[in-house]
């Protein structure tokens, strides 16, 4: 059996897609291969899902989250909870964190235009408990965003992540392979895009790149994600998103539209684009890859699958 580095694999993302529903919201002003290296992954593929962020990630304020990164539900009602994503195979989840104005002291939410009411606290226990009952799997948590919060919320809620995950943790230093994870008995990788914290904990990663588009068609996405390709992947962990972002003249043109709407009928095509990505270390190859609306075809499983190539 082969250990690869885990930036050498294929992960599914929570990171936009694979982020599950977290409860209601407030409007706001599969396995890995066990070949893998986990940290710096130069060479894996992974699907993504994100937590907390609007299913309808669009104008109004309703909607419920996924993240492959960037999960984005078309319906409260249909979206997946953090464990369903994580049963679907999402194993990068993006935590957008906050602290909502007016709120009390210590109460961090997830928020993707609008803010969730689950507690971040309780989430991470939900993944925990996960891991818990799967011990051979391995999570990335990319924590990022961060608004309104101080430095004391940082170190409250790097405290939580400690608290919650402890030994589980794989602490910042030389990529190691899952092999070695299993042996150690660590399954979380967090990465925080907040330097100064970074600096104070050991436990932290420096935030992963997002190869984001920001485009509303298709074909514009993936002429972006072609480009990114053709100079030259980074040195450690990855994540490219197929996501579409609406921009105002989209809304203004589709008054009733939603991301939803958008995303769905040019799936078959970022699809396409999916199943001819090759994970790996050469300059070409995707390592993380994400998308809104994990469960509305094969992306997760398509991701996935990619890791065959290695073999």
């Amino acid at each position: 059996m082969v250990f690869l580095p885990h930036n050498r694999r294929g992960h599914p993302p929570n990171g936009n897609e694979a982020s599950r529903r977290i409860e209601r919201r407030e409007p706001r002003h599969h396995d890995l291969l066990p070949e893998q290296e986990v940290p710096h992954l130069p060479g894996t593929v992974a699907a993504a899902a994100s937590v907390g962020q609007a299913r309808a990630l669009h104008h109004r304020p309703h909607g419920a989250e996924v993240v492959r990164h960037a999960g984005v539900q078309a319906g409260a009602d249909t979206a997946l909870d953090v464990k369903q994503q994580l049963d679907e195979g999402v194993r990068y989840l993006d935590l957008r964190i906050a602290h909502m104005a007016g709120g009390s002291k210590r109460n961090l939410h997830f928020v993707h235009m609008i803010y969730t009411t689950a507690l971040v606290e309780d989430t991470l226990t939900e993944i925990s408990e996960w891991l818990e009952s799967h011990p051979r799997e391995v999570v990335i948590l990319a924590c990022r965003n961060f608004e309104g919060m101080t430095d004391e919320l940082h170190e409250y809620l790097v405290g939580c992540i400690r608290n919650i995950f402890g030994d589980m943790l794989c602490p910042r230093g030389a990529i190691p392979t899952l092999r070695q994870l299993w042996a150690r008995g660590q399954q979380v990788i967090v990465s925080y895009e907040d330097e100064a914290s970074v600096g104070r904990h050991a436990e932290l990663w420096p935030g992963i790149p997002y190869w984001w588009g920001d485009k509303v068609k298709s074909q514009a996405l993936l002429h972006y994600l072609e480009t990114m390709k053709s100079c030259g992947r980074p040195g450690g962990l990855f994540v490219a998103g197929i996501n579409l972002t609406e921009n105002v003249e989209y809304v203004l043109a589709h008054p009733s539209g939603s991301l939803e709407k958008m995303t769905l009928p040019n799936l078959p095509s970022l699809s396409a684009w999916v199943r001819e990505q090759r994970p790996g270390p050469g300059s070409r190859c995707t390592n993380i890859i994400a998308g809104d609306f994990v469960g509305a075809d094969t992306f997760v499983s398509d991701v996935i699958g990619l890791n065959l190539k290695l073999l």
